[in-house]
């Protein structure tokens, strides 16, 4: 590790922080006793000093402590997340900043839908919105009509589930004004316009509706929302909405075939079904813009109509990055020919990555500024795919991924918060009416509009806490985030060199070169040529790398990862290139057969900061080398 400002973080491989975590952890406990007994002081104690002596208290002290050892006992047996020699999952250590802070919030424990039961960390969730929509370069000035609008879930699940109702909602909501028959409003001249009018468009109506309303009676403006809102896809259901409208489909989505299964659940969930998820083909592990294109055209001359395309920020095996960009110019071409509709970005895993690409002053970096910093890194394609996040519609986020926050923490953030309006849920026994326009005050009932019933206050004040002791520039969370990249490089660097030097014996290839800190690698033996024995080489090599329960930690010297490349996946082209590079026979590539219908590869998570301990000298990615050396020799 090189940079000294990253060293207080962490607890620590060896725990070597665990002082300053104590001295925290108590003096705020301390602290919140302090809060306690201050709160109405002349209350006497309900608790007497003398129970501690009682034996109905004695009973109950040696009960919890021993299920607390008992618990403590088995907790040894988990994955050493925090270790330089893991390498496998999305997950490593927790920074302190957000582990004290959720700590420190969890005897408060406010429930983040109102600030009826969470009057602190309401403002800290928006302004954890905000943080992450200035990093991703969304509008982040609260004063300012169309400021981004972000909120946390319990994971990148839940905010692509978000992303699906919002713009569904986007999407029906001109043709539920023009349903009603309010006047004045630029809703198209048929139902088929309306739809398509894009996000853009339908917000501005919202802001339209809203004035409209307020230049009419409390009667009248109460009559119009009633008969708007009987038109509304929220009122009517699937269903009911296009029965109502015969000459409108209910919309797709098109998203790469890397996709998370979250996209399936969340098109169930949200009542469209599965078969309204396409699959876009992909070019290198990356979404094929000229695949892209051709569905959309597709789409447009059968009038189906869109409801969003998705790409992927870091997808999960690879960590490969969508171009972004692409997706952007194909909405703007497509709108400009009738079919609107809004565009997603699935950054659960690399957004993060985005503090890389962001000046302290909020402003973007050039790319020979970043040059400096690494080999390869941002390749022409990575750049241009990150540079056009501010302009896409909504994006996911996960803080218990890359911002190294305990689980389950991820971000929904939309780049215009007048969209978040048609999300507006009320339940009079939990939230009041805004009375002020200030953006603060005016999203204090977050639970309007969230998925969610309840919320845990207290991880929104360790995602807070964190961006606020690590700003989302390049010069502070980016000093992490460059880490891992530099870290990858490296890793790519061992792999070579392990490559020539297994060349007699073993094959190694790197499928896809990454494009973040995600690599993977297959080997297959000299002289095989079969599918099914490359892979149950590859599973005997997985099984001294996996964690095992029935297997103490410490008889792992190392742990990665497996996944596998299906052709479906790959495509023809990359198939049969992966298979040349391992000298595999296509022919036993057999769709009917589970051992060999796919290939096996380790996959390599390289998000811990420790990996390259230049303070000792020590280099785990050399390590793990020399040990893959020793799985791989003939005698095992």
């Amino acid at each position: 590790m090189s940079d000294p400002a990253l060293y207080p973080c962490f607890l620590g491989p060896y725990g070597e922080n665990d002082t300053l975590l104590e001295k925290l952890v108590v003096e705020f406990l301390r602290d919140h006793v302090y809060w306690r007994r201050n709160f109405h002081p002349e209350d006497p104690p309900a608790i007497p000093t003398h129970a501690a002596q009682a034996p109905e208290f004695k009973a109950f002290e040696a009960r919890l402590r021993r299920e607390l050892h008992s618990l403590s006992a088995a907790l040894k047996r988990s994955v050493p997340f925090h270790s330089p020699r893991y390498l496998g999952h999305m997950v490593s250590d927790l920074l302190l900043p957000g582990l004290v802070a959720q700590i420190l919030t969890l005897p408060y424990n406010p429930n983040n839908v109102t600030e009826e039961v969470a009057t602190v960390t309401i403002d800290l969730e928006l302004k954890a919105g905000l943080q992450l929509a200035r990093m991703l370069g969304y509008p982040s000035d609260p004063a300012a009509p169309d400021c981004a609008f972000g909120h946390l879930t319990s994971g990148g699940t839940l905010a692509n589930y978000q992303s699906l109702r919002l713009a569904l909602a986007l999407k029906a909501w001109p043709v539920a004004l023009r349903a009603a028959g309010v006047p004045g409003l630029l809703v198209g001249d048929d139902d088929w316009q309306a739809f398509n009018l894009g996000p853009d468009a339908a917000t501005e109506l919202v802001q339209q509706f809203d004035a409209w309303l307020a230049g009419l009676s409390p009667h009248d403006a109460r009559q119009w929302r009633e008969r708007v809102n009987a038109e509304r896809i929220e009122t009517l259901g699937l269903n009911g909405f296009f029965a109502r409208h015969p000459e409108l489909k209910p919309p797709i989505v098109l998203a790469p075939v890397t996709a998370h299964y979250s996209w399936s659940k969340g098109l169930k969930l949200i009542g469209l079904g599965r078969n309204a998820l396409r699959l876009v083909p992909e070019a290198g592990m990356r979404i094929d813009p000229g695949a892209l294109e051709s569905m959309l055209e597709e789409a447009l001359a059968q009038r189906q109509s869109v409801l969003m395309t998705v790409g992927v920020l870091g997808s999960t095996e690879f960590g490969t990055i969508d171009p972004i960009d692409g997706l952007v110019a194909a909405r703007k071409r497509m709108h400009a020919r009738g079919l609107g509709y809004s565009v997603h970005v699935d950054a659960a895993w690399g957004g993060y990555l985005a503090t890389l690409f962001r000046e302290p002053d909020g402003s973007a970096r050039s790319r020979p500024d970043m040059r400096a910093d690494y080999v390869e890194f941002p390749s022409p394609a990575v750049y241009a795919a990150f540079a056009a996040l501010g302009q896409t519609d909504s994006v996911t986020i996960d803080p218990h991924k890359l911002g190294y926050i305990a689980f389950g923490v991820g971000a929904f953030v939309c780049r215009d918060n007048r969209a978040i309006a048609l999300l507006d849920e009320s339940a009079d026994y939990v939230f009041r009416t805004a009375a002020s326009n200030d953006y603060f005050h005016r999203y204090r009932a977050l639970g309007r509009y969230l998925p969610e019933g309840s919320k845990p206050g207290a991880a929104v004040a360790a995602v807070y806490v964190t961006h606020q002791v690590l700003p989302l520039d390049y010069q502070h969370f980016g000093l992490l985030q460059r880490q891992t990249i530099r870290s990858a490089e490296a890793f790519l660097a061992e792999l070579k060199r392990f490559a020539a030097a297994q060349a007699p014996r073993v094959r190694v290839v790197v499928p896809y070169a990454p494009d973040s800190n995600l690599v993977c690698m297959a080997m297959n033996p000299v002289g095989n040529r079969d599918v099914a024995t490359m892979n149950r080489f590859m599973r005997g090599l997985y099984d001294h790398l996996r964690a095992d329960p029935g297997t103490p930690l410490q008889a792992r010297e190392f742990f990665a990862s497996m996944t596998t490349l299906h052709p479906d996946t790959l495509g023809s082209e990359d198939t049969a290139r992966v298979l040349a590079e391992l000298d595999l026979d296509p022919a036993t590539l057999n769709a009917d057969d589970p051992d060999a219908d796919r290939l096996v590869i380790l996959r390599h998570t390289l998000m811990n900061p420790y990996l390259i301990d230049r303070e000792n000298g020590i280099s785990y990615l050399e390590l793990y080398f020399e040990y893959l050396a020793r799985l791989t020799q003939p005698d095992r």
